[in-house]
């Protein structure tokens, strides 16, 4: 499951600059073995050292034969690339709370049962995330239980809203 992304480079020993999709976001370096790759290309890389820098989180990797990703040239090579750990390794989520990789692709429909189309994206707005739903046309639907969202069945795909197909 990916949850970060390599975003820029720290300093000229081959440590990198991580934005983490995590809440909070320390709890991406709480993992120390990290997928890293583009595009479903994934690679093992174990995580030596991570902390906090000011706002950012910094992390110096080990790459799959175990050698430190020691200079700069070596961390720019991971720019841009994905952080994924596998889905086994994850906590299971308490009750009516769930990962947004969990809710990505499946379908929304209404209340009565008018399709909108499925979980293309979420967005955190401060406020409430929201799904981010492409259908004949895209819609932003806040992802509040009981009053928008009414159900998420993981099993079937599918998440029930009450929500103006109009809107």
């Amino acid at each position: 499951m990916v949850l970060g992304r390599i975003n820029g480079l720290f300093g000229v020993s081959g440590w990198v600059k991580v934005y983490s999709y995590t809440r909070p976001a320390r709890n991406l370096i709480e993992h120390d073995q990290w997928l890293i790759g583009r595009q479903g290309d994934w690679r093992p890389f174990r995580v030596l050292a991570a902390r906090n820098q000011a706002k950012t989180l910094i992390a110096q990797l080990a790459d799959p034969s175990d050698r430190p990703v020691a200079d700069r040239d070596g961390a720019a090579a991971l720019l841009e690339c994905d952080i994924a750990v596998p889905r086994a390794v994850l906590p299971e989520p308490e009750p009516g709370r769930y990962y947004w990789f969990d809710l990505m692709g499946l379908d929304v429909v209404t209340r009565e049962g008018t399709s909108l189309g499925r979980v293309a994206s979420m967005m955190e707005t401060g406020a409430n995330d929201v799904l981010v739903v492409d259908g004949e046309r895209e819609r932003l639907i806040p992802f509040v239980m009981d009053e928008f969202v009414d159900a998420v069945d993981l099993e079937a795909g599918r998440i029930v809203v009450d929500w103006d197909p109009d809107f």
